[in-house]
């Protein structure tokens, strides 16, 4: 599997497509404002390959602290054939050197795809990542926060990440 990394200028139609069907709508940020993201935020947007057929992305904030993985999608066709997997390891072994974190859709709130969130949860289990304690909710749904490497995770590290982020938002050109 080959990686290119994604920036405003490489993003095609095929990774606006898996982005905007691999998240709820409440999850995703507009394509547009994304892609202005990706211009002024330091972000690795990542996409893997097999030949020329898009396998997934991933997209990371490598921050000092640690590092959150921010996005990660596999087309809906690709999904339990051990692809996330691939692309997993590749992604933990570039940052091998540096806390990881991420969110994830609560397994524990009741909802329809309360099975797909609890499979997805182990699934980072499975891989090294441990609950952090820290949760939050947005637009309705629960969140639990993951990390994997050295130290803990609070909700002012939480906090911090998201004034970070609307720093970069503040700072982006408008239309």
């Amino acid at each position: 599997m080959t990686e290119r990394r994604i920036s405003s200028t490489n993003a095609n139609e095929a990774l606006r497509r898996l982005y905007e069907t691999a998240f709820p709508e409440e999850e995703q940020i507009p394509w547009r404002d994304l892609m202005r993201l990706v211009d002024v935020m330091p972000l690795d947007f990542t996409a893997y390959y097999d030949d020329e057929r898009l396998m997934g992305f991933t997209i990371v904030y490598p921050r000092r602290s640690f590092n959150w993985f921010w996005y990660f999608a596999v087309p809906e066709q690709m999904r339990g054939r051990g692809v996330g997997q691939i692309i997993l390891s590749q992604l933990i072994e570039k940052y091998k050197d540096s806390t990881n974190i991420l969110d994830m859709e609560s397994p524990e709130q009741m909802c329809e795809n309360q099975s797909v969130r609890r499979r997805r949860h182990d699934f980072y289990l499975h891989n090294g990542f441990r609950d952090t304690g820290v949760g939050r909710s947005f637009k309705g749904i629960d969140y639990t926060i993951m990390i994997m490497g050295d130290g803990t995770f609070t909700m002012k590290d939480y906090d911090d990440i998201i004034a970070e982020l609307r720093s970069f938002w503040n700072a982006m050109p408008k239309d």
